[in-house]
C-alpha cells in the first residue's frame, strides 16, 4: 500500500516526519505534543478545551488527562459522524446464526441511541452510575453501550458465556444498579437463554434495580417477566431523545474486569478522553481503518476488543458486520462466506482460530471470493510461522497486508502492532514496533535494556492516555499489580525481544515462561516447534517443577487432522523441540486432548492447563469458553503427576 493512501502516511506527512520510527521517537519524548496531533487529526471534538493534557503531579501511575476540559466519548461517535455525512451509510450490519440479517444506518443508530439514553434517564439512571451489558453481539448491544456512554453512566460489559456466579460477582462488585440482556441467543445450533442467567443472578446483587430485556423475536410466546423487569421496546418507547452529557473528560465510561488467577477479578477502568483517543489511534492511524471499509472481527463485548470495535467502527464512520455464533457454524467456512456475502475489507482474527481452519479440507476456504480484503488484524496469542504463512497465502493472497497487533484490557488497547508501510518488510510474526506514545522497551528483571534478541520484560516507560485510572475500588491493587515490581516502570507481564532491525516479537505472558537450567523461553517458541512437524494443531507448553533443571517442559497437544498417537510419535515431537531449542529443553512429557482449554477471544489458557494437570487451585473459570476441555486433562493428571 502506498503511504499517501494510508491515514498513518497522511499523519506522517502532515507533521513533516519521514518514518514511522521517527514518529515514535517524537511521540515518545513528547507525549503532549502526540496526543494533541491524534485529537487533531480525527478533528475529536471537546465542548470545553482541556488547560492542561497530562498532568503527572501525583506520578506517572495516577496520570490525569485533558485537565479542564469537557467531552463525551459517545457524541464523538454519533453527532461527529453525522456532521461529517455519514447519516445515510450503513453503521451496522448483522447476521445471525440461522443467516437473516437486520441493518442499521448511522441516522437510526444515533435516534436509537439518544431513545435508549433517555429511557435509561426515567428508570433514575444517573451520571455515574454502573450499568451492565450481558449481551451477545447484537446492534442493540452497540446502541446500549453508546446510551450508557452517552448519558454520562458507566458501562460494565460482561462475556455473554458468563454464568450466574461470574455475573454476580462483577456486577456486585461494581455495583451495578441496572443491566440490559437479551431473552435469548444461539451458539452452534444451541438455544442460551440469556436473561434466565440474570435472574438467577439477581438475588444476589444487592445494588440491581432494573433489567432491561432485548426480545429476540418480541412476538414469540415467551414467559413474562414482573418485577425489575423492562424490555427494550418499553425503553425507547418514549420518542424522546437525550442529549449527550457534557462530562470531565477524564470521567469514567467504562469498567472491563479481567480475570486473575487468584482473587476476585480485576476492574479496569476507561475514561472518555482516553478510551477514545487511545482508539482513534490504534485503529484510525496504526491499523489503518478508515470510512470505506466494512471490519469483522468476531469477539464478545466482555472482552476489550469487544467494545474497542464499538467504539472505533463509529468514531470513524466505518461499517461494523456484527455476527452472532462462532466462525466455523453452521459450516466450516462460515467466517470466510462472510467475508465473501458482506464484501468485507477489514477482517480481525485470532491465530488460534487460524489454527483450527488449517485443519479443515484445504477446499474450506478455498472456494470463497476473499477480493474486498484490503487489511486483515491479529491479536489474541503468538502467531506460529506455518499459521502465518498459511494465512498470508491462502486468506490474503501474498497481498493483503497482515498486521499483528498486542496489547491488553489495561491498556485500553494495543502496545505493539504492525502497520500497512511495514507489510511487505515484517518478518513472519512479527510486529513493526511499538505504537507510537507508549514507550516500550523490553527490560531484564532489574529494569535494564536487554540486548537485541534477548528475552526480556515489555514495560511502559511513560503513561498512556489509554491505560486503565487504576482498579474499581483497588487503588492499592492496582499499584502491586503493575507499577511495584520495576520502580517507575509499567510491567505489564509478557516477555518479548527486538531484533537487530527493530522488528519486535512476543513470546506469551511473563507467568507462562520456563526457565531450563538458567535459560528463559516463552511458551511460544517450543509451540512454534511442535506444530512445525505438520502433526499438531494446537499445543500448550508448560513448565513443571524439576529438581535438575529447575523446570521440566510438558506439552499438551491436539493432533492434526489424520494423525494418530503413538510412541513414535512422541519420540518425534520431543526430538523437534530439542533439534529447534537444545537439548535441555526436550519435553519431559508429551500428552494428547482433544482441546485445549480457552477464552472467548481464542487465546488458550496454559495456567489452567497446569494447575489441571498438577491438581493445583484452578483460579478463576469465568472466562472458560470450552470447560469440556479439561475432562481429557483431569482424566491425565493422575498419570501426568506420577511421571512428575
Amino acid at each position: 500500500m502506498m503511504a499517501a493512501d494510508s491515514q498513518l502516511g497522511r499523519f506522517l506527512a502532515r507533521h513533516g516526519l519521514v518514518s514511522y520510527e521517527a514518529l515514535r521517537d517524537r511521540a515518545d519524548a513528547d507525549p503532549e505534543w502526540f496526543w494533541q496531533a491524534v485529537m487533531d487529526f480525527h478533528e475529536l471534538k471537546f465542548f470545553t478545551p482541556f488547560t492542561k493534557l497530562l498532568d503527572v503531579s501525583e506520578g506517572p501511575q495516577w496520570a490525569k488527562w485533558c485537565v479542564g476540559g469537557t467531552t463525551n466519548l459517545a457524541w464523538n461517535c454519533l453527532e461527529r459522524t453525522l456532521e461529517a455525512g455519514r447519516g445515510g451509510h450503513d453503521a451496522i450490519v448483522w447476521e445471525a446464526e440461522d443467516g437473516s440479517r437486520r441493518s442499521m444506518q448511522y441516522d437510526e443508530l444515533a435516534a436509537t441511541t439518544a431513545r435508549a439514553a433517555f429511557g435509561l434517564q426515567q428508570l433514575g439512571c444517573v451520571p455515574g452510575d454502573v450499568i451492565g451489558l450481558y449481551m451477545p453481539m447484537v446492534p442493540e448491544t452497540i446502541a446500549a453501550y453508546l446510551a450508557i456512554v452517552r448519558m454520562g453512566a458507566i458501562a460494565l460489559p460482561l462475556f455473554s458465556g458468563f454464568g450466574a456466579q461470574a455475573v454476580a460477582e462483577r456486577l456486585s462488585d461494581a455495583g451495578a444498579k441496572t443491566v440490559l440482556t437479551v431473552d435469548y441467543t444461539w451458539r452452534r445450533g444451541k438455544r442460551i437463554a440469556m436473561a434466565d442467567v440474570i435472574d438467577v443472578a439477581a438475588p444476589s446483587i444487592p445494588s440491581l434495580q432494573h433489567v432491561i430485556v432485548v426480545e429476540r423475536h418480541p412476538a414469540e410466546d415467551v414467559p413474562s417477566r414482573q418485577g425489575m423487569h423492562i424490555t427494550w421496546r418499553e425503553l425507547i418507547s418514549g420518542g424522546e431523545e437525550a442529549a449527550a452529557a457534557v462530562l470531565p473528560a477524564d470521567t469514567a465510561a467504562m469498567i472491563v474486569y479481567t480475570s486473575g488467577t487468584t482473587g476476585r477479578p480485576k476492574g479496569t477502568v476507561h475514561s472518555h478522553c482516553g478510551f477514545m483517543t487511545k482508539v482513534a489511534l490504534d485503529f484510525g492511524l496504526i491499523l489503518d481503518l478508515q470510512p470505506h471499509d466494512r471490519l469483522l472481527w468476531m469477539s464478545d463485548m466482555g472482552w476489550l476488543t469487544g467494545p474497542i470495535l464499538a467504539v472505533a467502527v463509529p468514531l470513524l464512520g466505518a461499517t461494523l458486520v456484527l455476527v452472532e455464533g462462532v466462525p466455523d457454524y453452521p459450516e466450516p467456512g462460515r467466517l470466510w462466506k462472510l467475508v465473501e456475502q458482506h464484501r468485507v475489507s477489514f477482517l480481525g482474527v485470532a491465530p488460534t482460530m487460524v489454527r483450527a481452519f488449517m485443519q479443515q479440507e484445504p477446499q474450506t476456504s478455498g472456494q470463497y471470493d476473499l477480493s474486498s480484503l484490503r487489511v486483515t488484524a491479529a491479536t489474541g496469542e503468538p502467531w506460529t510461522p506455518e499459521a502465518w504463512a498459511w494465512f498470508r497465502h491462502r486468506i490474503g493472497h501474498d497481498t493483503v497486508p497482515l498486521l499483528n497487533y498486542s496489547g491488553g484490557t489495561e491498556i485500553g488497547g494495543g502496545i505493539l502492532a504492525g502497520t500497512v508501510l511495514h507489510a511487505d518488510v515484517t518478518p513472519i510474526c512479527a510486529f513493526a514496533g511499538a505504537i507510537p506514545g507508549m514507550g516500550a522497551r523490553v527490560v531484564d528483571d532489574a529494569g535494564n535494556p536487554v540486548a537485541p534478541g534477548q528475552l526480556g520484560e515489555l514495560v511502559l516507560t511513560i503513561p498512556s492516555i489509554g491505560l486503565t485510572r487504576g482498579f474499581w475500588r483497588d487503588r492499592q491493587r492496582y499499584i502491586e499489580s503493575y507499577w511495584s515490581r520495576i520502580p517507575g516502570l509499567w510491567v505489564h507481564g509478557d516477555v518479548a525481544t527486538v531484533d537487530q532491525d527493530g522488528f519486535w516479537y512476543v513470546y506469551g505472558r511473563s507467568d507462562d515462561t520456563i526457565k531450563i537450567s538458567g535459560k528463559r523461553t516463552g511458551p511460544a517458541e517450543v509451540e512454534a516447534a511442535l506444530l512445525g512437524t505438520g502433526k499438531v494443531a494446537e499445543a500448550a507448553v508448560i513448565g513443571i517443577p524439576d529438581e535438575l533443571k529447575g523446570s521440566a517442559i510438558v506439552c499438551v497437544c491436539v493432533l492434526a487432522r489424520a494423525v494418530q498417537a503413538d510412541d513414535a510419535l512422541i519420540n518425534e515431537l520431543k526430538a523437534a523441540v530439542a533439534t529447534a531449542l537444545g537439548s535441555s529443553f526436550r519435553p519431559k512429557a508429551v500428552i494428547f486432548v482433544a482441546d485445549l482449554p480457552k477464552t472467548r477471544t481464542m487465546k488458550i489458557m496454559r495456567r489452567l492447563v497446569r494447575s489441571t494437570l498438577l491438581g493445583e487451585r484452578a483460579g478463576d473459570l469465568a472466562g472458560l469458553v470450552n470447560p469440556e476441555a479439561l475432562d481429557d486433562l483431569t482424566r491425565q493428571s493422575g498419570l501426568f503427576q506420577k511421571q512428575g
